[in-house]
């Protein structure tokens, strides 16, 4: 036990301290920042917080009820309203940019609802959504609170499959970005973690490093260590991305007021982490075996892509998995061990998945996470010493090691 602890441990720092690692696991959080920063800056250059004037001909806003339209970021100045009762009065200040627009209701406002905008500049899009919600919170002052605050707030729309018992609320932005988000992350992980494992057992039979180890170790106890420790190396990285990306949502509730009614639903979270990790195993010992069976580093890598075909797959049909969660190739892409990482996330974030397809989805990993490291360990006894010639499929499963 002793000496595998040694192996995990020298496997997990010797990747973790190369220049690749630290890169690779600062690449990602460093590109979303980026993609962020520009969102945000472009916002702040788009965003202009001068008041907006209107003249009221239709009464309706006679004893207006005081209200300032949220600015897009929280820490933007928000739009202030400013009633004039002369037209000429208004578009003066609106020719000394005092205003950046002037809106003029009609008289006949409540059979034409029509409301003219005077600019030099067409208003963004969302000023005249808060002008029209400071109309609206005037016109329904005089209902009971209970009704103005629900015509006030509208209405809160849910997206169904039929027959199922959850839903996805269309404000919850997180509903439908995290299902994408953590596959994409497994994938990467995998690639990384796995590509390490790949390399490393590769570069070993090259250089014969292979031949000292299994002297003092077993090649079975060698492997188990070799996937535990790139294991936690695809781990550790996934703990940094999430470390960034619940400071990166932190900082984005702060700043954009209306991602605060956004919640994350804690059960999906732990779904994933229950798929991910069997998953991870078994992909990361089928590497593992992979480089046991080959001769050349590069050779092996170029094979490895075979791994990544069935994990973006979902991606291709992820219409069918959102809009038909309960069809047959949802059923299967949730059952198939290489396509369940993704495509079981993908499915519980729009509908409810029946218990048992969720038992039977783990109890396949971990079947198949055992059966890769008993096959990877096989392949690793019989081919670490061989060099200059493949292992076939044929030779691990009847030659005797």
């Amino acid at each position: 036990m002793n000496k595998t602890w040694l192996v995990i441990k020298h496997e997990y720092w010797k990747q973790v301290k190369k220049k690749r690692f630290i890169l690779a696991i600062l690449s990602l959080p460093f590109f979303i920042l980026l993609m962020v920063a520009i969102g945000f800056l472009s916002v702040i250059f788009q965003y202009n917080d001068s008041p907006v004037g209107y003249i009221d001909r239709s009464s309706l806003l006679d004893n207006p009820i005081e209200y300032k339209a949220e600015a897009p970021i929280g820490l933007m100045k928000p739009i202030e309203f400013i009633r004039y009762t002369d037209e000429s009065e208004a578009e003066s200040a609106l020719q000394n940019n005092i205003i950046q627009a002037l809106y003029v209701i009609d008289k006949n406002f409540i059979e034409t609802s029509e409301i003219k905008v005077i600019a030099n500049k067409a208003p963004d899009s969302s000023v005249n959504g808060e002008f029209y919600t400071f109309l609206k919170l005037n016109v329904l002052k005089d209902l009971p609170e209970e009704i103005s605050s629900r015509l006030m707030e509208g209405a809160s729309f849910e997206v169904k499959s039929t027959g199922e018992q959850t839903s996805a609320n269309e404000d919850n932005v997180l509903v439908f970005i995290l299902p994408f988000l953590v596959g994409f992350l497994f994938i990467m992980a995998v690639n990384f973690s796995g590509g390490y494992l790949l390399q490393s057992v590769v570069e070993e039979k090259e250089n014969r490093t292979m031949e000292i180890m299994v002297t003092s170790i077993s090649p079975t106890q060698l492997m188990t260590a070799k996937v535990i420790g790139n294991l936690s190396v695809g781990l550790t990285q996934l703990v940094v991305w999430i470390l960034f990306g619940i400071i990166g949502i932190f900082s984005l509730f702060r700043i954009f007021p209306d991602l605060q009614s956004t919640k994350i639903d804690f059960s999906f979270l732990l779904l994933t982490i229950m798929v991910f990790i069997p998953a991870f195993v078994m992909i990361a010992a089928m590497m593992a075996a992979l480089g046991a069976t080959t001769t050349e580093t590069k050779e092996a890598q170029q094979i490895a892509g075979i791994f990544t075909i069935p994990m973006v797959l979902p991606y291709w049909f992820m219409q069918v998995l959102i809009e038909k969660p309960n069809s047959p190739l949802s059923l299967f892409f949730s059952l198939f061990p290489f396509t369940a990482p993704v495509s079981l996330p993908m499915r519980a974030a729009f509908s409810t998945i029946p218990a048992w397809q969720i038992i039977i989805t783990i109890a396949l990993l971990i079947i198949f996470a055992i059966a890769a490291l008993w096959f990877a360990g096989r392949a690793f006894r019989l081919g670490m010493l061989r060099y200059g010639k493949k292992l076939s499929l044929i030779e691990i499963f009847t030659q005797r090691p």
